[in-house]
């Protein structure tokens, strides 16, 4: 009972050294004490630092501060030293050669002050971390998110205070950009208004938010129902709700719309959030949910229109999750460019089938979607990794243009304006 008052509390501990070599015969007496302890507790004895402890393991080093337990793999702490022989913090890039890290290294030497700890490696190197960058890079100290979302039907986006911006507000401010961005981000569909109806101001605006990433389909495109392209998005028809290039590896990430001019009725935008059907898929049956992020399924995009010559194929499940926290990032839903499934046996196949039914069933539920009328002016902004599209059929001539934003550069303006992703 002493001892482990001892270890908990430090008291009377003051008196010795907290350095790992400094605490070794005193670590002996607790083995001969207590044969089954194998770990050394290591504790700062200044007030200003009694809220940072650690615990040496053979394997790992355990870390306690502001309540918050962590635990590093000693091969971490040394890959990830930030000493000026190790990282270039002009480059922010890493100088160290990882391969030559003793894989079964182990710390010499542990210290610590305030806010930092000191580790002294076996060659007598020195790493040291601030105590609050190690809570906040740590697997811990992680958000359990990675992206905010706010989660979607038609009744919660009808509610939401989407904001109202304008193509000259937002061409001219960043404060303006920066709201448009955080609407965007949380629900995948947002929009600009007044924006000239023209592909130029189109074009402008597109590269305000961030760089055009140029397909198939060229840089800017600028299209009417005259089936010029190999694509059912070429002709009048209405179509089901979907997700765009699921035939490419990486599908583009951000597209916008603006209709330039509509001389007819109907031709409604459709609009879903396909993470809202997916997590109510989770809900209902996780086992289907994670049937959908496991079976790899093909689509494909063959194209022999005119000059036009593409055979194009992408190769990935329907539901895209991060391991570690199984949250969502990609869905690749699109039953017109789904490809001969060939990538399972006809058991898992039977099973895919019941899963993807579920989904489908979800997503066509009317509660889910929203639909709006697009109009010279209204350029519309969709998360083409979240937010599911369609149309209805429509009469009469009808223009449309946009182009795909590549996403990484879209997240790279919103962190540049100061939004958290």
């Amino acid at each position: 009972m002493y001892l482990n008052r001892l270890l908990r509390f430090g008291v009377g501990v003051q008196h010795l050294k907290t350095d790992v070599q400094g605490m070794r015969q005193w670590h002996c007496r607790i083995k001969q004490l207590l044969p089954a302890v194998n770990t050394l507790r290591c504790q700062h004895g200044a007030p200003d630092s009694m809220n940072c402890s650690w615990l040496i393991h053979d394997n790992h080093l355990e870390l306690t501060y502001s309540d918050l337990v962590m635990r590093f793999d000693y091969v971490w702490l040394r890959d990830h030293c930030r000493s000026a022989s190790c990282f270039n913090s002009k480059t922010n890039q890493r100088s160290l050669d990882t391969a030559q890290v003793d894989l079964a290294i182990k710390p010499a030497n542990i210290r610590s002050d305030n806010d930092t700890i000191y580790i002294t490696w076996p060659d007598n190197h020195m790493t040291k971390f601030g105590l609050s960058w190690l809570a906040k890079h740590s697997f811990e100290g992680q958000n359990q998110t990675v992206q905010k979302r706010i989660l979607w039907n038609a009744a919660v986006y009808n509610k939401a205070k989407m904001p109202y911006v304008t193509y000259n507000a937002v061409m001219e401010s960043d404060k303006e950009l920066k709201t448009f961005l955080e609407a965007f981000l949380l629900y995948g569909v947002s929009f600009i208004e007044e924006v000239p109806a023209s592909i130029e101001a189109t074009e402008a605006i597109a590269l305000r938010i961030g760089l055009i990433r140029e397909s198939i389909y060229g840089r800017m495109w600028d299209f009417t129902s005259d089936f010029s392209r190999g694509d059912t998005a070429y002709t009048k028809v209405a179509l089901d709700r979907h997700i765009d290039t699921t035939y490419f590896q990486e599908p583009c990430g951000v597209q916008l719309f603006h209709c330039l001019k509509h001389d007819g009725t109907g031709g409604r935008t459709l609009l879903e959030d396909g993470f809202n059907a997916a997590e109510n898929v989770r809900k209902q049956s996780p086992d289907n949910f994670d049937l959908l992020t496991k079976v790899p399924i093909k689509h494909e995009y063959i194209e022999n229109v005119g000059e036009c010559h593409n055979h194009m194929i992408g190769i990935g499940p329907v539901l895209n999750a991060y391991p570690w926290n199984n949250e969502l990032y990609l869905i690749r839903y699109n039953n017109y460019d789904r490809a001969v499934i060939s990538t399972a046996p006809h058991d898992v196949i039977h099973q895919w089938y019941i899963a993807h039914r579920a989904l489908t069933t979800e997503l066509r539920k009317p509660e889910n979607e929203i639909w709006v009328k697009l109009k010279p002016g209204k350029v519309l902004f969709i998360d083409n990794w979240r937010v599911l599209h369609g149309r209805d059929a429509f009469t009469g001539y009808r223009r449309l243009c946009g182009c795909y934003l590549m996403r990484d550069d879209v997240l790279n303006t919103a962190r540049f304006l100061g939004i958290q992703i």
